[in-house]
């Protein structure tokens, strides 16, 4: 039987105090009804003998606290899924933002999810094209992995996100592909952005959106990842999918969780982040992956923009050591004009190695791949030694580098947010920049390769 309790005793910004409860537990969902029969709803931070620390989901301006009563609901905050929620937008708590009918649930979940046994988990291994060379050809993305992208202010993740979303997919796979798209604490323009963009391609039909917009509650906020995770989850383990979670923008969720912990008048840690944002950010990061006698799998990449361009800022140096590598944007590229902006050298993905190779991509990925990223380090440093000395110091060789520095960034980088290359394209590009240079320089690479696919790509 559930009991409602008229002993709130105070409200500071989103924390509520409810004393002389029985039997409440942590993570609790609460419902406090005012005397006009509005309802609003809440989930418990904190017990303390029968005292209980309720977060309000919405704003607690205008709640009477003389005369409302708080129910505490018996079980933690949960999401109706079902396959009909793909091809739908949703808000941050789960409720339809389409004018659509709610979403008639096949299941109840828990938005905390379940811990993966580590015996249980089987080991990313399969190639995912997003279309995009950078990433594909050198930074490859595995099934099962998490991949963050490290954005900065003002330059363009959203358009990269939603071109990763559109074009996205398994190759040599028959199996069902689904994307579960989570945008946190965005402007009402870019939410838009994001529907437009998935409606007029098509993309949504195999999409499940989560809008939390910048005048939505904090703590909606921080339950809109966990929300998309867990319909991906339902997706991946229940209806055998492969699914792609794209979250953006860590940052406000990261935000939202020191607002909170400010008003718990907890601690701080670095930089004012609560102490736990580790651990909480790697209890979301963690639920990526694939299990053993499973066929689905949930691929991660969630998107953040560093605070002033700083990658030792908490939450990408976090973010970096929790995940398999990383995405970084460059302001230098965006600059340029080079679109996306992906600044291939101090990005990285640690299971690359395990995604390539024949029957995955093509036999000479690996090598070409290694070749591309020598020669473009060796271009950058001839481009500043000219820029310091002029053309003229440069020797023959260093002046070829220089060159095909450039002409790397042209056109194997900037391939802007509409091309969408297969692998096989991006490998054939890789060799045809790779004849700017002497066969001599070719050192990375089996002498097989070169005698195969140097003179095919003329």
């Amino acid at each position: 039987m559930l009991k409602e309790y008229k002993t709130i005793k105070e409200v500071v910004g989103p924390l509520m105090l409810v004393e002389g409860v029985e039997g409440v537990k942590y993570n609790e969902l609460v419902e406090i009804k005012q005397n006009n029969g509005e309802i609003r709803r809440g989930k418990v931070l904190e017990v303390n003998r029968d005292k209980a620390l309720v977060q309000l989901f919405e704003s607690s301006q205008g709640l009477q606290i003389a005369t409302s009563k708080a129910r505490f609901l018996g079980h933690s905050l949960e999401l109706a899924v079902s396959e009909d929620m793909l091809g739908r937008v949703f808000d941050g708590m789960g409720n339809p933002r389409d004018g659509g009918a709610p979403v008639i649930a096949a299941k109840r979940m828990d938005v905390n999810g379940e811990p993966i046994n580590p015996a249980a988990r089987d080991y990313p291994n399969e190639f995912i094209q997003t279309g995009i060379s950078a990433i594909d050809g050198l930074n490859t993305l595995v099934r099962g992995q998490k991949l963050p992208v490290f954005s900065m202010s003002g330059l363009p993740h959203a358009e990269l996100a939603a071109q990763i979303a559109r074009q996205a997919r398994v190759l040599n796979s028959a199996e069902k592909f689904a994307v579960v798209f989570a945008a946190v604490g965005i402007t009402y323009e870019e939410a838009d952005y994001f529907i437009r963009d998935f409606k007029k391609t098509g993309a949504i039909e195999r999409t499940i959106l989560f809008t939390n917009l910048a005048n939505d509650p904090a703590i909606e906020r921080v339950a809109t990842p966990k929300m998309a995770l867990t319909a991906a989850e339902y997706l991946a383990y229940e209806l055998g999918m492969h699914v792609l979670v794209i979250i953006t923008d860590l940052t406000n969720y990261c935000e939202a969780l020191r607002e909170i912990s400010a008003a718990r008048k907890e601690v701080p840690g670095r930089r004012g982040y609560p102490g736990y944002l580790y651990t909480d950010l790697a209890a979301m990061y963690e639920r990526a992956g694939r299990i053993k006698g499973k066929k689905g799998s949930i691929t991660q990449i969630p998107i953040l923009t560093m605070p002033e361009d700083d990658k030792t800022h908490p939450i990408p140096d976090l973010t970096g050591y929790i995940t398999e590598g990383q995405i970084i944007l460059s302001r230098e590229l965006y600059k340029k004009g080079i679109l996306p902006p992906i600044d291939v050298l101090p990005s990285l993905s640690r299971l690359k190695d395990k995604g390539i190779g024949a029957g995955k991509t093509r036999e000479d990925h690996a090598d070409t791949m290694n070749q591309l990223f020598a020669a473009y380090a060796r271009g950058k440093e001839s481009k500043e030694l000219a820029a310091i000395l002029g053309d003229a110091a440069l020797s023959e060789v260093d002046r070829l580098y220089a060159k095909f520095a450039e002409a790397f960034e042209k056109q194997y980088i900037a391939q802007g947010f509409e091309k969408n290359r297969s692998i096989v394209d991006t490998l054939d590009l890789g060799w045809r920049l790779m004849r700017i240079l002497p066969q001599s320089e070719l050192k990375r690479i089996k002498r097989q390769y070169i005698d195969q696919y140097l003179d095919k790509n003329e």
